[in-house]
């Protein structure tokens, strides 16, 4: 298998702030350039584009071609489950949804202390062993958000995984709070395939500094600053596949021209990226992913991830430059979503945060940077 996979959950759309509106005739083109360059696996989940990426992998993929030409994984989260019941009938959902009568790949989502609990709790990690056993999942495991001691004591309890999931890319490798390294290390250990998400951090590592930008530039000019973060996780040994969440055609052309003949990183390549994570760490005030699992349940419906990237992107301006355009694009996104400062600090956010970021401290930096210069 080629070391790159499609993430279904930053698809296109026909509205920005409409998950939900994918661009259904882009995404099949993208589909068809990506398994004609003979890459083969997607990747998909319940709850990605507000429930709608399954049905858009029906549409796009598997009502287009044969089931032996890709493998498709899908995951159950924990917080759509609250009895045995409702693991077969989110399954069976999503096999309806998807087209498909088997995954290749099946996995509990989002795996953290609090969702082993609840995992635990309906013997989830039992009937992920029973769908393998009946053919309708080839291979299984989980996602991972939490700390490496966590995930080698879910490794050691359970026996008969095929591989693990993990956030992992140059940025969060020797970060305490993810633990990209540790946890990769943990999974060596106890002879896990690893599969990577977030290899660019939600675009983050697409959006670096200018002088990261030419940093890399000097090296290779003809290289887009989104391949070093791509192929850093690739070179990595026991990384099966790398997902990217592609939002358009030139994303995907550029992710398979380099990705294609996939060649590892090399010594003078890993200096440069140690040295862009030194100029990054600097200048990034909040380090969201984008993943907007924050969103779905605030009572106020305000655009956290959205707003995190603009206050982002408002500090990495030069300072001479003079009027920036974040400003304005928090004053219109308020008009559809609440403003940062309308958080009621419920914590729901906080509760589901991957990257376990303190949200609503955050909002109160936002609002402070954004809220007193909009339009009230």
């Amino acid at each position: 298998m080629k070391k790159l996979g499609f993430g279904m959950m930053r698809l296109p759309q026909t509205d920005p702030n409409d998950p939900t509106a994918i661009d259904i005739p882009q995404v099949c083109r993208m589909v068809d350039a990506f398994l004609e360059n003979g890459f083969t696996y997607f990747d998909t989940a319940w709850m990605y584009h507000n429930f709608k990426s399954e049905c858009a992998v029906k549409e796009t993929l598997v009502d287009r071609h044969p089931r032996d030409s890709f493998t498709l994984a899908d995951k159950l989260h924990a917080g759509f489950i609250k009895t045995k019941d409702d693991r077969d009938r989110i399954f069976n959902t999503q096999r309806e949804k998807t087209g498909v009568e088997y995954f290749d790949y099946y996995l509990l989502h989002d795996m953290g202390a609090h969702h082993y609990e609840i995992y635990n709790e309906l013997d989830c990690f039992t009937w992920l062993r029973s769908l393998k056993e009946k053919g309708l999942a080839k291979h299984i495991g989980f996602s991972f958000h939490d700390n490496a001691e966590l995930l080698d004591k879910i490794l050691t309890a359970q026996p008969g995984l095929d591989f693990v999931q993990l956030q992992l890319n140059y940025l969060d490798w020797d970060s305490e709070g993810v633990q990209s390294r540790k946890c990769y290390e943990v999974a060596v250990k106890h002879g896990m395939q690893v599969i990577v998400m977030e290899p660019v951090k939600g675009g983050t590592l697409a959006n670096v500094p200018q002088q990261v930008t030419k940093l890399f530039q000097e090296y290779a000019p003809d290289a887009s600053v989104p391949s070093w973060a791509i192929r850093f996780a690739a070179s990595l040994e026991h990384v099966m596949v790398v997902l990217s969440g592609m939002s358009s055609m030139e994303q995907l052309l550029d992710n398979i021209g380099y990705m294609k003949h996939f060649v590892p990183l090399n010594e003078e390549e890993y200096t440069r990226i140690r040295q862009a994570v030194d100029i990054i760490n600097s200048s990034i005030a909040i380090p969201c992913t984008g993943c907007s699992y924050c969103t779905d349940g605030c009572p106020m419906k305000i655009a956290i991830p959205k707003y995190f990237s603009l206050y982002n992107a408002e500090l990495q301006e030069v300072e001479t430059k003079g009027w920036t355009p974040q400003g304005e694009y928090y004053d219109n996104l308020t008009k559809l979503f609440g403003r940062a400062g309308d958080c009621i600090a419920c914590g729901q956010c906080e509760g589901v945060c991957p990257q376990h970021l303190p949200i609503i401290e955050h909002l109160k930096t936002v609002s402070a940077k954004f809220d007193a210069q909009s339009n009230l």
